[in-house]
């Protein structure tokens, strides 16, 4: 499979105004283990303020929240769907996404890009951000303090 360059991307003031207005997150991917970068980012943003929703196929709790199979599943509002899935998924995410409704924006994870996915997105009105990190860029532009 070829790397993809994103062609579809939020700047830097999106993604700062797009932080500013997200309250709950769906982490797809999300991994029970410490060690990964899923589990790392979701817990940085729990801690950051925002509730976070493991997606995940296994596990009843990571980070002391309930985890959900799939975004469908979740019986509120999600703002952002955070992925740390492989690009070949983000599409299916998307669509979901967009069946469920009031997801305002789809974050692709570093490395992770669909731009035929995030287009789809767009079209959508769904906000996109593709292979930046939500922890590093929170980070930067919210919490350099």
């Amino acid at each position: 499979m070829e790397c993809e360059f994103p062609q579809v991307n939020s700047n830097k003031d999106e993604i700062k105004q797009i932080f500013e207005q997200t309250k709950t997150i769906a982490i797809v991917g999300c991994s029970p283990k410490e060690e990964k970068d899923s589990n790392m980012v979701a817990k940085y943003l729990k801690n950051a303020g925002f509730k976070i929703v493991p997606i995940y196929p296994k596990e009843d709790e990571i980070l002391g929240e309930k985890v959900y199979r799939n975004l469908s599943d979740i019986p509120f509002d999600i703002d952002m769907v955070d992925i740390f899935r492989k690009p070949s998924v983000i599409a299916s995410v998307v669509d979901e996404a967009i069946a469920k409704g009031g997801v305002k924006c789809i974050w692709t994870q570093i490395g992770l890009v669909n731009n035929d996915a995030a287009k789809i997105a767009e079209e959508n009105g769904i906000k996109v951000v593709q292979s930046y990190c939500t922890k590093v860029e929170h980070k930067a532009l919210i919490d350099s303090n």
